[in-house]
């Protein structure tokens, strides 16, 4: 196993982690702005209201794209274990 073929391993692997935590990130950035917006302009400052809306659209997310998710990891490992018979030589 070439010093590239590891290489190209951890690009898939790194590639395929950020496709995969993205949609969870974007839905708690946008509810996270939106309701610190909130809070800024009602001048609350209570902990739950930043923290519960951020879990529920991380949580809807996951619920919305768990199929594609398991698709695009089912795809990667595939494709892991399809190339191991030629990263060992």
């Amino acid at each position: 196993m070439t010093q590239e073929v590891v290489l190209d391993i951890l690009r898939q692997a790194l590639k395929t982690a950020v496709l995969l935590s993205a949609p969870l990130l974007l839905f708690g950035l946008v509810v996270g702005v939106i309701t610190n917006i909130f809070q800024a302009v009602t001048q609350l400052s209570e902990t739950t209201l930043a923290v519960v809306p951020k879990f529920a659209a991380m949580f809807l997310a996951l619920l919305l794209f768990s199929p594609w998710m398991l698709d695009v990891i089912t795809d990667f490992t595939i494709q892991l274990f399809e190339n191991i018979p030629a990263a060992v030589r």
